[in-house]
């Protein structure tokens, strides 16, 4: 039975950073920053009025004098505010393949090229003030494009301290021709080539459950491509089989910096994948078989039975989608698709090789694999994602995201969805701890604690008991996953979180968030041996602080709260 010490539930909210007066509240809680910002009078509002993101003390805005055809140029201004002074401030601009700078430019670093098209940098002595900045662009190539801009303070890692822009066109072939905005929802593949240099290994991911079951059978569970023999006997009826494998290009915070991301080139896991065809050039389209696409190397083998000797047409559909458990969608409500381009006249099975996601999705295929890392070490003991729902009555994790996107970075449930902004999902770190806060929403059974003083909240600062264990909490999903301390922010910046009792900038005590997240994290790896214990208990009884975890509950289910767990907390600066 589960076991509530409030008289009356609170609704599963949490207070915000800048919009607590809203009448839904939401955990903005990949924002906490480190320190506050000098005098708390910073007012530049780095995200769209609705957003939960922080006030910040720089920011940065990118525009055009005009949107420029293929072959012609324009002017650049990057616009960067600053409200304090920062002796080292770094802005960091990309542009996409197909604009670049023409000549060199006056402070800017010499830019570098790869797939992601050219980034350069400038360190800034800034004063309170705004600061332009002017660059001379061409336009090489047509379709949709996304220039981007940072600002932050090397010194001080911190959101509120960060800025970013980004500014969305679709290039024309002719004058007059390009417009604001992209639409990337359905795209074809990506042009495929060999693995850059700096392409990390796959992460080895190792099963702890079983994979989220597809919306429809396996097809590419089916049998294999027919013998030569069958095939010569019924050539019409032998299966066909097309294959290949599903990979992602994407940036990544985790490894790189404020003036260069890492650049990654990865398969793509558990993805919702349709083989469409027309048998004959006359019929209409068809669903020929559908699966998923392999965990941990992204591979496909969709077969089906041909209703004729030559199939005229097929090609394969991968969607921002895993089974139905987890799922990126637009600021729509729609999942992103990448398509191949057509196979014409199959008599065959196939191999299409590597298929690349397009390039404009690439952030929303990243959010949907940093969940599927999450997935496998999720501690639960059904296949849903807590093990407070059973088999069968599973709710799904759901990110929005699009290109340019404002509304972040946050988790409600009201609507049960995380909100990433432009540049979140480059940070996995950012989108296992708002799935943390969705995890936890889900072990409490739409039960939330009433948090008080958490708006703000700083990673590293004293804020309540309540704010401390919420946020400590979705901190430790994210520790727990990648097996570190160090959380990195979507510019590229990162902190590294890692305490004991002689740490200094990391306030003590249950109201601190990275005490509370790193007192997790070490119970589980060093006592419980593992979190599904933990979690099993937080879907039975709920808790309002880590005192209540640790003090009230962990000896009611055989977690230990002896002298070798209070040692831990001891060495965090935690004493009960």
């Amino acid at each position: 039975m589960s076991r509530i010490r409030v008289t009356r539930p609170a609704a599963l909210t949490a207070l915000a950073g800048v919009g607590a007066c809203l009448a839904v509240v939401v955990v903005p809680s990949a924002f906490a920053g480190t320190t506050t910002p000098a005098g708390s009078s910073c007012t530049i509002r780095p995200a769209a009025k609705s957003s939960e993101a922080p006030l910040s003390c720089l920011g940065v805005t990118a525009s055009l004098d005009h949107l420029p055809a293929v072959g012609e140029q324009a002017t650049l201004t990057v616009n960067v505010q600053a409200q304090a002074q920062v002796k080292h401030a770094g802005l960091a601009l990309q542009l996409p393949p197909s604009i670049r700078m023409t000549g060199a430019e006056s402070g800017f670093a010499a830019p570098t090229t790869d797939t992601f098209g050219q980034r350069t940098s400038q360190t800034l002595a800034l004063t309170p003030g705004a600061h332009a900045l002017k660059l001379k662009v061409k336009a090489v190539a047509a379709g949709p494009a996304q220039i981007q801009a940072d600002i932050s303070d090397i010194d001080r890692p911190d959101p509120r301290r960060a800025g970013h822009d980004s500014l969305e066109l679709t290039i024309g072939t002719a004058k007059g021709s390009s417009d604001k905005g992209v639409s990337v929802t359905k795209a074809d593949a990506a042009p495929s080539h060999a693995r850059g240099p700096r392409a990390r290994k796959p992460r080895p991911v190792a099963p702890k459950g079983l994979a989220p079951a597809p919306v429809s059978g396996r097809a590419s569970a089916a049998k294999a491509p027919a013998s030569p023999r069958a095939a010569a006997a019924a050539a019409a009826s032998a299966q066909v089989c097309v294959s290949g494998t599903f990979r992602n290009r994407f940036q990544s915070a985790e490894g790189g910096s404020w003036n260069g991301k890492a650049n990654r080139d990865e398969p793509v896991s558990n993805v919702n994948i349709t083989l469409w065809g027309k048998p004959t050039a006359n019929s209409g389209t068809q669903r020929l078989a559908t699966g998923m696409t392999g965990n941990g190397d992204g591979r496909f083998n969709l077969c089906y039975t041909p209703s004729t000797s030559v199939t005229s047409q097929a090609w394969v559909e991968f969607r921002t989608q895993a089974g139905r458990m987890w799922s990126v969608v637009d600021g729509n409500g729609r999942l992103y698709s990448t398509a191949t381009y057509s196979l014409n006249n199959i008599s065959g099975s196939t191999s299409l090789g590597n298929v690349y996601a397009n390039n404009g999705q690439s952030r929303a295929w990243h959010a949907l694999d940093t969940l599927n890392k999450l997935w496998w070490n999720r501690g639960a003991t059904t296949n849903c994602w807590t093990s407070s729902q059973q088999d069968g009555h599973c709710t799904p994790i759901t990110v929005q995201w699009y290109p340019g996107s404002t509304d972040g970075t946050y988790w409600t449930t009201n609507e049960d969805k995380i909100h990433l902004a432009d540049n979140d999902p480059d940070s996995e770190h950012t989108t296992i701890h708002e799935a943390g806060h969705a995890l936890m929403g889900k072990l409490y059974k739409n039960w939330w604690p009433n948090v008080s003083n958490c708006s703000p909240h700083y990673v590293n600062r004293t804020s309540s008991t309540s704010c401390g264990w919420t946020e400590g909490f979705a901190n430790a999903v994210a520790f727990h996953t990648f097996n570190d301390t160090t959380y990195y922010w979507g510019n590229g910046s990162s902190m590294n979180l890692a305490n004991d009792r002689s740490t200094n900038g990391i306030d003590p005590g249950d109201a601190c968030e990275a005490r509370v997240a790193t007192s997790l994290v070490d119970l589980w790896s060093q006592v419980d041996g593992g979190w599904t214990k933990s979690n099993t208990m937080m879907s039975r009884t709920w808790q309002s602080s880590f005192r209540e975890y640790f003090v009230n509950d962990r000896p009611d289910y055989g977690l230990d709260s002896g002298s070798t767990a209070r040692n831990i907390l001891y060495r965090h600066t935690i004493q009960y």
